[in-house]
């Protein structure tokens, strides 16, 4: 799914390029000074708004997603939902959200918007980014005390399961079935996978989470990014502190997050997870540990 251009709406000039349903979400009385096109996305055209506030001194900035048809649609709406969800928690870690919605000119153009921050290309700091995102997935709690999510969310263009579940095995499970059906879906029957699939459901799942919620054992459900590998975090400019953006929240088992990690692309190493466990000890059978990582890298 790609973005359709709407004519007339690119990044690059004044007012005029600027849809009415946007310019109701800037600072009132606000005069828009440019706009440009900014950041790399393989779904969206993204850019960034300059305005001057009513004061007509002050400038602003804020970045600005923009998707089409029905698929975009529900993806900045469940980006802007991931978003307010990590904010409310830890306000310095992600740019604040400011809205979601349509363009008045084009309703099959959907936009996100919030506020921009200048980032450098550097990697953040091991301790100080693991810090953050313990705090995160500790100080969240779940809305139903269970695993899921409010609304779907997406995973690149991919939608994520997100209906409740008591159970983190059940959970993971489904999201797993899911993931897979869309895959048989796009590429088609693939006789491997009538082999592998059968003993993923029956074995390597059961073997590697079940032991987790076994014997009075529990998972808690925290908030999670869902999509956190290196290229969707960064650095402030201006602060130094971390960030991180991009997101697809749904409450899962902490360590879900680090599936992400696993890869020998991403550059969030062994640093990053060695920082980590200093704030949030492994969980539960230890000696699982990183056969679990590996069940959710897939």
């Amino acid at each position: 799914m790609n973005f359709d251009r709407a004519e007339g709406l690119e990044f690059g000039g004044t007012n005029s390029d600027v849809d009415p349903s946007v310019v109701a979400e800037l600072p009132d009385g606000c005069r828009i000074l440019s706009t440009e096109g900014h950041g790399i996305s393989f779904w969206a055209n993204t850019g960034r708004i300059d305005i001057e506030l009513a004061d007509g001194q002050t400038e602003q900035s804020f970045f600005i997603k923009v998707l089409s048809n029905d698929i975009g649609r529900n993806m900045v709406h469940g980006e802007f939902e991931s978003m307010k969800a990590i904010y409310t928690l830890l306000p310095d870690f992600v740019p604040k959200p400011i809205a979601w919605g349509t363009y008045q000119s084009n309703p099959d153009t959907h936009f996100f918007l919030c506020e921009y921050r200048e980032m450098t290309d550097d990697m953040p700091d091991p301790e100080k980014f693991s810090a953050q995102l313990a705090l995160l997935h500790r100080n969240s709690e779940s809305p139903t005390g269970k695993f899921g999510f409010h609304i779907t969310t997406y995973s690149g263009n991919l939608p994520q399961l997100n209906d409740w579940e008591d159970r983190w095995e059940a959970y993971f499970a489904k999201s797993m079935r899911w993931a897979l059906d869309l895959e048989l879906k796009a590429r088609g029957p693939d006789p491997e996978f009538d082999t592998l699939i059968p003993t993923l459901f029956d074995k390597v799942i059961p073997r590697l989470l079940r032991p987790l919620e076994s014997e009075g054992r529990s998972v808690k459900p925290s908030l999670v990014h869902g999509d956190l590998w290196y290229a969707n975090s960064g650095i402030d400019a201006d602060t130094g502190s971390s960030l991180v953006f991009d997101a697809c929240c749904f409450y899962a088992h902490n360590e879900y997050e680090f599936g992400q990690w696993m890869p020998a692309c991403n550059k969030f190493g062994a640093p990053y997870l060695t920082a980590y466990r200093s704030y949030v000890q492994i969980s539960q059978p230890e000696e699982d540990y990183h056969g679990r990582l590996d069940l959710y890298k897939l």
